[in-house]
Formats: structure tokens, sequence, C-alpha cells
């Protein structure tokens, strides 16, 4: 199992970064990695009886990456409007259903799965359009799976604590602290080829690599309450060790839309304050 899952990253590793300099790839990969994840997400609910909308769920999951990489607007936060015409019509496919057992918990699930899947990790497009993308990208990849890595490495080795057994038996509090390590030497070697921008000092990218790897175990730790409550160990088998797409992107779900809210908010200051970068 551990070689197959050191074999599986490798091979992740070098199709992502592979990716970071073909746009398109990237994108296509971003919204492969949506519909599958929002497919598995779908499964694992209606294992529980769930009656759930996944096709259509998956569909609109795979709109809103490509409307973001088009660049489309309709107005200002306009992902809030579409997300609220995906509720009207979850409801009006709800009335042609002859059965209403489950109906709101059915659609708030759908609901969930765009906002926890297809929106959050669309922020990896928008970050990839930020001015100098790629490298803020390569940051926020070598930072999160960094303290993955760690984790799994520190935990496998040293692990003796459990951290919170009833959600996820095998993470220990010695794999945590390792994972923050590794997440904090991630951050401090991106800082070698990111833009020259003012936030990036040495101590702000310590605080970075904390943050990040605390928002990764989080995300790591929620996928796991989900995958409980479905009773799964994975969501999938799709890569050998790992477990399916959501095994393999849960940490970044709540990483990326963090990272792309601090970094936009700096350049927006900066754009403001006319001080440039």
């Amino acid at each position: 199992m551990v070689n197959r899952r050191v074999v599986t990253a490798t091979l992740l590793g070098i199709f992502s970064v592979a990716t970071l300099f073909i746009e398109w790839l990237y994108v296509l990969t971003i919204v492969a990695f949506i519909s599958l994840g929002l497919y598995e997400f779908f499964s694992l609910i209606e294992k529980k009886g769930i009656p759930m909308y996944k096709y259509f769920g998956t569909a609109i999951g795979v709109v809103i990456p490509l409307s973001i990489y088009g660049r489309f607007e309709l107005t200002k936060g306009w992902e809030l409007l579409f997300i609220a015409l995906a509720l009207l019509t979850l409801f009006i496919l709800q009335f042609s259903r002859r059965e209403t057992t489950n109906a709101v918990v059915g659609i708030s699930t759908t609901m969930f799965g765009l906002l926890y899947i297809a929106w959050f990790f669309s922020f990896m497009i928008k970050i990839k359009l930020l001015p100098a993308g790629t490298s803020l990208v390569a940051c926020l990849l070598l930072v999160t799976k960094g303290a993955d890595i760690g984790a799994f490495l520190v935990g496998m080795w040293r692990g003796r604590h459990s951290l919170i057994p009833r959600i996820s038996p095998k993470k220990t509090i010695e794999g945590t602290l390792g994972g923050m390590a590794f997440g904090v030497v991630g951050a401090l070697i991106s800082k070698s080829f990111l833009p020259d921008f003012s936030i990036f000092t040495w101590p702000n990218m310590i605080i970075l690599g904390v943050v990040l790897s605390g928002l990764g175990l989080l995300g790591d730790l929620s996928e796991s309450l989900i995958k409980r409550d479905c009773s799964t160990k994975d969501s999938n088998t799709l890569f050998p060790g790992m477990g399916g797409v959501l095994d393999v992107i849960d940490s970044l779900l709540f990483t990326a839309p963090a990272f792309y809210f601090s970094i936009n908010y700096y350049l927006s200051k900066a754009f403001v304050a006319g001080t440039g970068f």
C-alpha cells in the first residue's frame, strides 16, 4: 500500500508540474477533478438512501470553473447569482418527482457539493489567472501537498497519539506537527521562485506555511468526516494507494480559497495605494 501510494503521488506530482506550464491542460485537469470529485461525492451520499441530482449537479459543477476561466461575469459576484439559479432549478426538478421523502436533504446536499467541491476547487483557476499565477499555484501545491506528505511520513514513523480517532483513526498529533513542519519548509522554498511581492517576507512565509498546513488538515478531516458518515474508507479507487479524486484534492479545497483571498486582497491594496507589488 505504501509503495503504491508513493508511486501514485510521484506520478501525480510530475503531472501537476507539467500542467502548470500548459494552461489548457491545467484548466482541463481542474475541470476533470471537479467533475469526478462531484460524481464521487454524490455517489457516496446516494449510498445513504438520499435522492441526489447527480448528473445535474456534476454538469453545473463543470460550468463553474469553465466560466471562471472564460472570465464570464454577468454581474459582479455572479457566482452567487449562478448558485441561486442552480438552487431554483433543483426545486423545479424536485417538482417533477413523485416522491418527496428527503427532498430538502437531497437539494441541500446537492448545493453543498457544488459549493464544497466545484466552487472551492475553482479557486485553483482563479489563482492561476492572478499576476504570476503559475508561481502562486506552485507555492500552494508545494505547501499543501508538502504538508500532506509530511503528515503521512511522520505519522507512519512516529505517530503514537491519535488526533481525532472517531473521525480519522490513523491521523496522529505527531503526524500533524510533522505536516506543519513540512508545510513551513515548502513555504520557505517557495520564496525562491515567488514574485517580488512585499507580502512574501520570511516571517510571512512561515505564517503562510503554518496556516495553509492547518487548513489542509481541516480539509482532510472534513472529507474523512463525510466518508465516515457514509461508512466508506475511500471515495474511490481511481488512484492506487491513495483512493479517489476527493482523497487527492481534499486539503486543497480549503487552502485554495484562503490563499486566493489573501493574495487578491494584497494585490487590491497595492493597486489602490499605487505602490506596485
